[in-house]
């Protein structure tokens, strides 16, 4: 490397204590390449690079050190809780860092990467494989297995990241505020994917208290019932929710926008192929959303969205033409026309 090369890099960062010292300070990117003809500034924040992958490092610390110092939950303990895959994988490595059992309650959707993962760092899968009989979500499914679970193991601690307080507030504290302390408070959309609500929820909360007027996009998945959707089958996991939240309940988002399981893979892709950001499923979807948003911005617009997690594990499905084709049935040239639509879109006349 050059030295001019080296002078521009950034200052490396002071050690930390354990793993969890290592979570948040995220990175906050510029892209150009994505629209760049759309006359808005787009920033990214790269919260798949946390520990764990995933911006849900951030609530699953907070939820375990509430728990830990309510007394609710103690070394040698258990965790019981339900999730599409990258909370498991937070709560894995947080748990196994403090001397916790961890039972991850994930269902038939949730990627294998990610279940070899929990594995990995020491939680146990407890898979659902059918949905609710009643309702027929799967969600709804994992947290009657859940119930059952807590009856069956002596002391068993639910987190509930649904309507845990401890979820957005590790955003309004952290996500939120790195974003924002970034860019002097100067920022005009907000856009964050949506499941359990606790991102959008929390970046809600900061914005208020700061009295900043950014407007919050959230990215819904169709078949979501978040924000009044109409329920229906959803291909992939970590958009969306098969019910409403307790945590939904407390925000409002300026605006609701919903995508299809092609729309992920679509956005997903450009954004790996024109920044070299590997994301996964809910990026893409907010990409494609972006995609569609910007030309209603007026120019020199600053939008921020959260990169949620790397693109590793959906390498076996949203980057996977196979998968595309099996599942939602498009095959690669349908994948392109696609693509050069969402660019077309997003070109400024």
């Amino acid at each position: 490397m050059h030295l001019a090369d080296a002078s521009r890099q950034p200052r490396a960062a002071e050690p930390v204590l354990g793993i969890s010292g290592a979570v948040g300070g995220t990175p906050l990117v510029r892209l150009d390449r994505l629209f760049p003809d759309s006359g808005v500034e787009i920033l990214a924040k790269l919260e798949s690079v946390n520990p764990g992958g995933s911006t849900k490092d951030r609530p699953a610390l907070a939820m375990v050190r509430d728990a830990l110092d309510s007394g609710r939950l103690a070394a040698g303990g258990t965790v019981v809780e339900s999730s599409s895959g990258n909370l498991g994988v937070a709560l894995a490595r947080v748990c196994s860092v403090h001397g916790v059992r961890f039972v991850c309650v994930v269902d038939s959707r949730t990627n294998a990467t990610t279940v070899a993962t929990i594995r990995a760092l020491g939680g146990e899968i407890d898979l659902v494989s059918e949905p609710d009989p009643v309702t027929g979500d799967l969600l709804t499914a994992r947290f009657r297995r859940v119930e059952q679970l807590m009856e069956e193991i002596p002391g068993a601690v639910n987190l509930f990241q649904y309507g845990n307080p401890a979820n957005p507030a590790a955003h309004a504290a952290g996500t939120m505020r790195e974003i924002a302390e970034s860019l002097d408070h100067r920022l005009d959309v907000m856009m964050a994917a949506v499941s359990t609500t606790g991102t959008i929820a929390g970046c809600t909360a900061y914005l208020r208290e700061h009295r900043m007027d950014t407007r919050t996009v959230a990215v819904d998945a169709v078949g979501s019932v978040l924000f009044g959707g109409t329920p229906a089958p959803r291909p992939l996991p970590g958009l969306g929710a098969g019910l409403v939240t307790d945590i939904s309940r407390t925000v409002s988002p300026d605006r609701v926008m919903r995508v299809e399981g092609l729309d992920c893979v679509v956005g997903a892709r450009l954004l790996a192929r024109r920044e070299g950001i590997l994301a996964g499923a809910s990026t893409g979807g907010i990409v494609h959303a972006l995609g569609s948003l910007v030309r209603e911005l007026d120019p020199g617009t600053r939008l921020a969205f959260i990169v949620h997690d790397g693109g590793v594990p959906y390498l076996e499905t949203v980057y996977d033409d196979d998968w595309v084709r099996g599942t939602l049935g498009a095959d690669a040239d349908a994948v392109d026309v696609a693509t050069d639509a969402l660019v077309t879109a997003a070109r400024r006349g």
